[in-house]
């Protein structure tokens, strides 16, 4: 895999030690900022392939650098935390972002789900290879130029809501079980819970039913998710 540039977000100087040695160990290029108005600053002054975020930092956590961040881009995010509740998992997948680690961490564990969100943002992926473009009612997706329109209108997704909804679309009348949609999605991550595939899911069903698509994913009780007819909302 081609060297990322990376930022590493963290008030705690040793973590940030340890996560930018494990990633330059790994051949990735990083950059590292202590708070949030020096990871803005960062990343305003240069584009990065990847944020790592910690969680708990002062005056600005990492939640809010996130919202942030996502008011302009959909670069991919991996959270760090010391909190473990599943509530704080969700919440930050919820928001944008792509992956979760908490502390204490393995930093081969680390690397490895780096290199997943990576290729995820750089390739996609889906249980089956679709052509170029894969089309549902008004939903429209092109694999090629990674971007997804409802009805002609272009509709922004992290790299992670993409795969997912990318795996929906390559066999549309098809119920997925949440293990597939993790194996697609996540290609082999651990510790992916329903619950985080169930808050994706709702992040791109509010995604497009804002820009006009109604009913764009079916739940299936007890089994799973199918792409639903996406016809133009009334």
């Amino acid at each position: 895999m081609t060297p990322a540039q990376i930022l590493v977000v963290d008030d705690d100087p040793a973590i940030r030690s340890v996560v930018t040695f494990a990633l330059e160990k790994a051949g990735h290029v990083t950059r590292s900022a202590a708070d949030w108005m020096a990871a803005l600053a960062a990343l305003a002054a240069a584009p990065a392939d990847l944020v790592v975020l910690d969680v708990g930092m002062p005056e600005m956590d990492g939640l809010a650098v996130c919202r942030e961040i996502r008011r302009t881009s959909d670069l991919p995010i991996l959270f760090l935390s010391a909190r473990d509740e599943e509530i704080d998992r969700v919440l930050g997948l919820e928001i944008g972002g792509d992956d979760y680690v908490t502390k204490p961490f393995s930093p081969r564990e680390l690397v490895a789900r780096v290199g997943v969100i990576l290729k995820r943002s750089r390739t996609g992926r889906t249980v089956e290879a679709p052509g170029p473009r894969l089309e549902r009612g008004v939903l429209a997706l092109d694999a090629e130029a990674r971007r997804v329109f409802v009805a002609d209108r272009p509709v922004a997704f992290t790299g992670l809501e993409f795969a997912i909804l990318r795996t929906l679309m390559s066999r549309p009348n098809r119920v997925f079980e949440r293990g597939e949609i993790i194996e697609a999605a996540w290609e082999g991550a651990i510790h992916v819970s329903d619950r985080t595939i169930d808050s994706h899911v709702r992040n791109i069903r509010a995604k497009l039913a804002e820009a006009g698509c109604a009913d764009p994913i079916e739940t299936v009780h007890a089994v799973g998710f199918r792409l639903g007819p996406c016809e133009a909302a009334r």
